[in-house]
């Protein structure tokens, strides 16, 4: 009697152990709080933080420009810009609304009716303005001008609530900014360590950045450029929850080792 007891005993430790190390890959990550060690960071430290540096206009780049004169059909034809077609099936609305503008070529101008070609290249939106309203002062009359990216996008991946490819009014972008855009991380998204992949000058580079630190804000890679790729990779509670093979044979071994101790119990 004791010794089939001890059998029995037995196999229950070994089904727990079994179960147990199956499982413990499903322990949740409790690392979801971001800027976990704010309280301990002085004023001083986040001046420090990394600056905003605005991003060049680059070949391939679609500019949205509009020059504005005392005549208003006069700079309606400065105004007129070729359609640029949206590559892909992308869901976001304002990626296909903003199609037009003017392309920078490769050798990074942009062409302007009765103004010619400016070469803006290397330029920021600021400086393109300037010379571009240089280059309009020779025809028209006191003209007004605006500049702005067309194609600023950035693609956030990976364990968001809403991968996209996400088009922005705005040069001054934050990681922050784009998960926002995004639907912020789902429960599933390791927070210490979301990817950045960055196309600079035909290199890629990248960065890993920890959303559970302070120390976020003093990464240059912390305000975006564009084309930047941020994918947010699964953690160990995702990984276990879709390995639906590895339930199954919880599930197997659990009813296996069941039936061998009901087994066992009706020896007398």
């Amino acid at each position: 009697m004791n010794k089939r007891n001890n059998v029995i005993k037995g196999i229950g430790v070994l089904a727990i152990f079994i179960t147990i190390s199956l499982t413990s890959s499903c322990v949740s990550n409790k690392k979801i709080a971001y800027f976990q060690d704010i309280q301990t960071v002085n004023q001083a430290q986040l001046e420090n933080a990394v600056k905003f540096t605005e991003p060049t206009i680059q070949p391939d780049d679609i500019l949205s420009i509009n020059i504005f004169t005392l005549n208003p059909q006069s700079g309606a034809i400065v105004n007129q810009a070729a359609s640029t077609p949206t590559l892909g099936g992308n869901t976001n609305a304002s990626l296909a609304a903003q199609n037009t503008g003017f392309l920078v070529d490769k050798n990074g101008e942009v062409e302007l009716s009765l103004i010619g070609k400016v070469k803006v290249a290397g330029l920021t939106t600021y400086q393109a303005r300037e010379l571009i309203r240089d280059k309009t002062s020779e025809v028209y009359k006191q003209p007004n001008v605006q500049l702005r990216f067309a194609n600023f996008k950035v693609s956030v991946l990976g364990e968001v609530n809403a991968p996209s490819a996400y088009t922005l009014p705005n040069e001054k972008v934050s990681i922050l900014d784009a998960l926002s855009l995004a639907g912020d991380l789902t429960i599933y998204g390791k927070r210490d360590n979301v990817l950045i992949v960055r196309d600079n000058n035909g290199k890629k580079e990248f960065a890993r950045l920890d959303l559970n630190s302070s120390n976020i804000f003093n990464n240059p890679f912390y305000y975006l450029k564009q084309n930047d790729v941020i994918y947010v990779e699964p953690n160990k509670r995702k990984v276990s929850a879709s390995n639906s093979a590895q339930i199954q044979t919880i599930g197997v071994i659990a009813s296996v080792i069941s039936v061998i101790v009901l087994a066992i119990s009706s020896f007398k």
